[in-house]
Formats: C-alpha cells, sequence, structure tokens
C-alpha cells in the first residue's frame, strides 16, 4: 500500500464517512456540494475544519464561478 503524502479525503473515504450519517445531514451534505459545485468530501472536510477551527476555510469562501 501507498503512503499517502497529504491530508485529504479521498473520494472513497468521503462516500464511507457520508453512509454513515443521519439521512438529514447525509441529504443536507450532498445538497449542499450541489448547491457549490464541490466534491462530498471537500465538503465534509471544511465542515469538520469550522468545527475545530473558526479560521479555517468554511463555506461563505467557496463561490466557485462568482467574482467578488
Amino acid at each position: 500500500m501507498l503512503e499517502r503524502t497529504y491530508e485529504q479525503l479521498s473520494a472513497i473515504e468521503g462516500q464511507e464517512i457520508l453512509e454513515r450519517l443521519p439521512e438529514r445531514i447525509k441529504n443536507a451534505i450532498i445538497a449542499r456540494a450541489t448547491e457549490i459545485d464541490y466534491q462530498i468530501e471537500a465538503i465534509l472536510e471544511m465542515a469538520i475544519a469550522g468545527y475545530l477551527d473558526p479560521h479555517a476555510i468554511g463555506f461563505a469562501d467557496c463561490k466557485p464561478g462568482r467574482r467578488a
């Protein structure tokens, strides 16, 4: 097995986490990922990071396709 050199969730890991969440939370994460056109694993990472560190990149920072 290759050692990972980065600290990001893979798509497979994201799906594994998503499958274990309550249905309403799972649906909210999928809806948010669709809304901002981000991968499920990125949404999960931002949610966890925002909980652990209020200064971490969050959903308000994600505006794909929009210019400031």
